[in-house]
């Protein structure tokens, strides 16, 4: 890990699907009930839509694209996460979709580890780490890695547009 090493961190836990994820809370600038969200023609399902945020045009992603999971209907839990995301080096406001937000809570540095390479159902390289709290695991998402991994695009779906354009 990086840039967790020692001490804990703070994070914004939020669930996908049955999977309950961390997102370091100070990189989360606010939590929005669910928005309209215009729709862009043509972009990949990770990142759709643009969403106003105070004035703002502001993209928004779902992380259950890059992690292969059901996108149900949005509910009265969904919330969008507005956070500030460094892609390609560049701080960047993006909002997430998440299915419930739970709360801010610490994770012991101790108990985050390497995503394992086998076994897992996602892709490795999308996970920084998997952090354990009341005899449960916090999946810690890369975020940097999914949002800079082929412009948002799975790489499935970059393959297929290669394809079709030849």
């Amino acid at each position: 890990m990086s840039s967790i090493q020692t001490g804990s961190m703070k994070a914004l836990t939020l669930r996908l699907q049955d999977e309950l994820f961390a997102v370091e809370a100070e990189n989360v600038r606010e939590i929005l009930d669910l928005v309209p969200i215009t729709e862009v023609p043509n972009a990949s399902p990770f990142v759709s839509g643009l969403i106003n945020v105070r004035g703002r045009v502001v993209p928004l992603a779902d992380l259950r694209v890059m992690f292969g999971m059901d996108r149900p209907e949005p509910d009265q839990d969904t919330r969008i996460v507005v956070m500030e995301v460094t892609i390609d080096g560049e701080p960047t406001v993006a909002g997430i979709l998440a299915d419930k937000v739970h709360d801010v809570t610490d994770i012991e540095a101790a108990s985050i580890e390497d995503a394992p390479k086998v076994g897992m159902r996602w892709r490795p390289e999308f996970i920084r780490g998997i952090g354990k709290r009341n005899g449960g695991f916090i999946i810690i998402p890369n975020l940097g890695k999914i949002f800079e991994t082929q412009g948002g695009r799975s790489p499935s779906s970059a393959a297929s547009e290669e394809r079709s354009a030849s």
